[in-house]
């Protein structure tokens, strides 16, 4: 259902989302005469450092490598060939990556860069790596700097816009806001160029054909993307418990514009990060194996714990890491399903083990637990799978919706 008024004015207070991702389209960072657009740039860095300072995680995701690599290469405005694609991003992600790590140093940021392809988001080996390391990266205070590998990715294992890769990096992480900055200021009921009676959608509470007919195409030649793709990341990102808002980069300091009142369109979430992370680990993956724990172990995973290797007494099946496991105890009750950090065969070396032994015995250095209290769905006494958001990241606070966005 959409909701037609008139909101310009209203207050949108983005200090109050837990971890915020946003995604800047390449027309917004790239001019085609003279390259890095660096004054909006820092005010936008500005903005972050500002949520920053709020208590607030932020993630980037920044297009605009290909566009940045073609203006130093002089390369043609009409349609690059893939090599050209290629060679276009190898040049322009390391201007990027330093234009990122120079404007957020202003602020004392430390920029962290990370190139990811389809199968990272999308197998889950991968999926658990990327998690892992853009979450501890959080944890370090610095902000992350994502874009797609456009290096290697080709048409048939690349995302091929940042919109996507942005819900699916929010839905990753347990971002509840993702803000994507584009060259329009939200959701329209026809593209606006074309159409001087189109009206503007502030409030997007389930996504509709109706909805999906609204959207438009791409409107520039910078851009892959277009208003289709910004609803297909909204309906990513609301399933994953995550607000997706649509709003205008054209001008200074676009995060504050929001939190003073430009208009935009705001995609309501369905559910919060962990409640979607948890209701999927619960009911949308097969269990491959079960990991076998005691009463000690059982008793500190209810307490909102993770599960360690002292814990562990017995691992049943095969499985890979990330692969689904039912917990349960010598006793033979279930406790719940969670995703597994080792190999079937890795788990059973370490199990009793103590944390500070995994090196020793596997070899390598391991993950600290055998399953994370975030990845995990418990059981309730009735059977049924707990979904509540209790659980949180280390370091995050509580992810409860406050009326989150609403206008004032």
């Amino acid at each position: 259902m959409a909701t037609e008024q008139h909101i310009e004015g209203a207050s949108i207070d983005l200090g109050r989302y837990r971890r915020l991702v946003v995604k800047i389209g390449s027309a917004l960072l790239v001019d085609r005469a003279t390259g890095l657009r660096r004054q909006w740039l820092d005010a936008l860095s500005d903005d972050v450092a500002q949520l920053r300072r709020a208590g607030v995680d932020v993630v980037l995701v920044s297009s605009g490598a290909i566009a940045l690599g073609r203006t130093v290469l002089a390369l043609p405005p009409q349609g690059l060939k893939l090599e050209e694609s290629q060679a276009a991003a190898g040049v322009g992600q390391i201007a990027l990556a330093r234009a990122w790590q120079d404007t957020l140093a202003r602020h004392d940021l430390v920029a962290a860069q990370i190139l990811l392809t389809l199968d990272d988001t999308e197998e889950r080996r991968r999926y658990l790596n990327a998690r892992a390391t853009i979450l501890h990266l959080l944890k370090l205070n610095a902000v992350p700097v994502v874009n797609e590998n456009d290096t290697v990715a080709t048409g048939e294992i690349r995302y091929g816009d940042n919109d996507r890769l942005a819900a699916r990096v929010a839905t990753m992480i347990g971002a509840d806001c993702l803000i994507l900055l584009s060259d329009v200021d939200g959701l329209y009921t026809a593209p606006p160029a074309v159409d001087p009676d189109a009206r503007h959608i502030p409030l997007v509470e389930e996504i509709t054909p109706e909805i999906l007919a609204m959207a438009g195409s791409a409107g520039s030649e910078l851009s892959r993307g277009g208003m289709r793709t910004k609803v297909e990341a909204a309906r990513i990102a609301t399933s994953g418990g995550a607000d997706l808002w649509i709003a205008s980069g054209r001008i200074a300091h676009p995060l504050n514009a929001m939190e003073a009142g430009a208009r935009a369109t705001r995609f309501v979430a369905k559910a919060t990060p962990v409640t979607a992370r948890k209701t999927w680990i619960a009911g949308s993956l097969e269990p491959r194996g079960v990991v076998l724990i005691d009463d000690g172990a059982a008793a500190a995973i209810r307490g909102g714990k993770s599960l360690l290797p002292a814990g562990v007494r017995g691992v049943e099946g095969r499985f890979e890491r990330g692969d689904a496991v039912i917990i349960r105890t010598v006793g033979g009750v279930d406790v719940g399903r969670g995703l597994v950090a080792y190999d079937a065969e890795d788990a059973r070396k370490i199990a009793g083990g103590k944390t500070s032994d995994i090196a020793r015995i596997l070899g390598y250095a391991g993950r600290s637990v055998m399953i994370h209290r975030d990845d995990m769905a418990l059981t309730e006494p009735n059977g049924a799978h707990a979904t509540s958001d209790r659980v949180i990241s280390d370091g995050a606070r509580p992810t409860e919706r406050k009326d989150i966005g609403r206008t004032t």
